[in-house]
């Protein structure tokens, strides 16, 4: 069974939400909050597989909820709001407290759209209730050593391509990084973030306005071009095609319940590339990454990871550092230092 919190102030929306989870056999709502604390105190004392999370609610809304949560107890969080949940900067506030998805509240039976906001509903708290979140330490341990990089990636081999990923912490990772980019910086870089059906456009415009580089939604077969980022768009792996030098988008299968996935792109880029290409892991919950980078180390790929004293969620560079395919685990303000070097 799949323990689910719910969190509503409107006791009607509330109603139907438990409802239409506790149609599926497979759920079990095991706690109802009326306002974020609520949220926070139930989700602590029951440990549930995964909160539903209202935005506009007394004490403490939704956005903050879900911070206190996973600084707490790392739970996965699904956003279900009356609010847009298709503006840009709503998107990105939710998955910046850590939410792995946005959807918008269902509508009531018998409206037009009632069957598949429920189909959709359920899909989603499924999908997202098996993502495996790590908790973070207070006072961070230091990260394992990682294994040393073949001498010739610390300086002699100049590095055409980054790939970066990242899930809950990753919107505000990649701003970070890009926004210190230089205007002349010349390897192209590919970018997953695991992001709702519909934002690939908003994110794309939402980085493009902090970073001096341009920004883009990437598309079939385009040339990759220096100072150039490429966002995987909607529902789409994104990856090289045969030479490396352009874009080429997949509708296989997801990889770790993802499309995009992390590991797709960087299995992608290391098959193409080898050592010319650079790797980054950032914030995220889960484990998507880990089997890619496995593919990009030992194509002679640098392996760059996420600090966890940096990381909102230290899923995702914690396997890929536990696995042992990481050359360097850096705070997210060294990132875009390191990679100047390697360009």
């Amino acid at each position: 069974m799949i323990r689910v919190v719910v969190a509503e102030d409107l006791p009607t929306a509330r109603q139907l939400v438990v409802a239409l989870l506790e149609s599926d056999p497979e759920i079990e709502v095991v706690g109802e909050a009326a306002d974020g604390v609520e949220a926070v105190e139930l989700t602590r004392r029951l440990q549930p597989d995964l909160v539903t999370m209202d935005i506009l609610m007394p004490r403490r809304d939704g956005f903050e909820a879900t911070r206190r949560i996973m600084a707490e107890r790392p739970t996965p969080i699904v956003i279900v709001s009356s609010l847009d949940v298709q503006e840009v900067d709503f998107a990105m506030s939710a998955l910046q407290a850590g939410a792995l998805a946005a959807l918008p509240k269902p509508r009531g039976p018998g409206s037009p759209g009632f069957e598949e906001d429920s189909r959709r509903l359920l899909a989603t708290v499924k999908a997202m209730s098996k993502v495996t979140l790590f908790q973070r330490r207070a006072q961070p341990e230091a990260a394992p050593a990682p294994s040393p990089a073949p001498p010739r990636l610390r300086g002699a081999v100049q590095v055409r391509v980054v790939a970066m990923a990242g899930s809950a912490g990753g919107p505000a990772a990649f701003k970070e990084i890009l926004s210190r980019m230089p205007a002349d910086y010349r390897p192209a870089i590919l970018l997953v973030q695991h992001i709702a059906l519909g934002f690939s456009e908003g994110f794309a415009r939402w980085l493009d306005s902090a970073s001096p580089l341009r920004i883009k939604v990437a598309q079939q077969g385009e040339p990759l071009a220096a100072a150039t980022v490429y966002v995987a768009p909607d529902d789409r792996h994104l990856g090289l095609a045969a030479g490396g030098a352009a874009i080429e988008l997949s509708d296989e299968a997801p990889v770790e319940g993802f499309r995009p996935a992390a590991s797709y792109l960087f299995k992608s880029v290391a098959e193409r590339l080898g050592p010319f290409a650079a790797a980054v892991i950032l914030s995220g919950a889960g484990r998507d990454g880990a089997e890619g980078l496995k593919v990009a180390r030992q194509a002679g790929c640098f392996v760059i990871a996420q600090d966890e004293a940096t990381s909102l969620v230290f899923g995702m560079p914690g396997a890929a550092i536990e696995a042992g395919v990481v050359d360097e685990v850096l705070p997210l303000p060294a990132v875009a230092e390191r990679l100047e070097d390697l360009g």
